[in-house]
């Protein structure tokens, strides 16, 4: 069987709950996949329980370390190293339906064209129930902001690109920083391609006390600069309402103020934006350094 798609997890210590990834990819009901494990600097027994899994020869596993470098970090090294049409992020902490790669395939194999950049599901929580919402029924492909801001989708939802794509936007890297909006590459992508709707389940999600997710307060003090880039290229997206940029601005500022960047109304790509959303950009930066004030 030829192979068509890597599932690629980046893990940073998560050698407590990784199994449970390695379990689902083990079920699968169909086996031609690859599973790509970048280690982001990981100081636990990662690499020993991985080298493990290798051994057993159930599933093709590549394994790769890296000083540790973020979330986005490990996806450009993924990105980097995936040699199949498409593939798809799973995170260390959660796992695949046992029919989820087979449901990849066959759809991709039945509905692929060259102008979608791969396909949209869903994410389910471990009782079966839905993140959000589910995709409308009425169109069968979108762009993934509109699916958000015109078609009213809410809730994470579990994206399969095409490589080729993927390997394009390469993310910054920030001095002393570990964090840029995942978004930031997905969005480029989305000015070009649209997504084919694949309304079923491709994720079961558990978000862990020590993920990103719960700790976005924190990211966002830690990583102001990265989180400046990404409201800057939000702010750049045509398709952004007056209010989405006004939006991106607020944040914008007060990643700014965090970063101590006295340059950001010049750095602006909405300048007078910017200037109307110094004082909300000011409140939001305030609120975030007394939530965090224990960093």
């Amino acid at each position: 069987m030829d192979v068509i798609l890597t599932v690629f997890t980046p893990t940073y210590n998560r050698a407590y709950i990784l199994n449970k990834c390695y379990e689902s990819l083990k079920r699968q009901t169909y086996k031609a996949f690859k599973w790509l494990i970048i280690d982001d600097g990981s100081t636990d027994e990662t690499k020993e329980l991985v080298n493990k899994w290798i051994d057993e020869k159930i599933i093709d596993i590549r394994y790769k370390y890296q000083k540790n470098q973020g979330m986005h970090g490990a996806h450009n090294t993924a990105y980097g190293l995936i040699d199949t049409e498409l593939n798809v992020c799973i995170d260390s902490d959660d796992y695949m339906p046992d029919d989820a790669v087979e449901k990849i395939i066959k759809f991709w194999t039945e509905n692929k064209k060259d102008n979608v950049a791969g396909m949209i599901g869903l994410d389910i929580n471990e009782d079966n129930s839905i993140l959000g919402s589910e995709l409308p029924k009425y169109i069968t492909e979108s762009s993934l902001f509109d699916l958000y801001n015109k078609h009213g989708v809410t809730g994470d939802k579990k994206i399969v690109y095409r490589s080729e794509l993927t390997r394009q936007y390469p993310y910054p890297i920030f001095e002393g920083e570990k964090y840029v909006g995942l978004n930031y590459k997905y969005n480029k992508i989305d000015l070009t391609h649209t997504l084919l709707f694949l309304n079923e389940p491709l994720c079961v999600v558990e978000y862990m006390e020590d993920g990103s997710s719960k700790n976005m307060l924190k990211q966002y003090r830690r990583n102001p600069k990265g989180f400046a880039f990404y409201r800057i290229e939000n702010m750049k997206n045509s398709k952004g309402s007056l209010l989405f940029k006004l939006k991106e601005n607020i944040h914008y500022v007060s990643s700014s103020f965090m970063g101590d960047n006295k340059h950001f109304i010049k750095e602006s790509p909405c300048k007078l934006l910017t200037i109307l959303a110094v004082p909300m950009g000011f409140v939001l930066y305030r609120y975030i350094m007394n939530k965090t004030a224990e960093i």
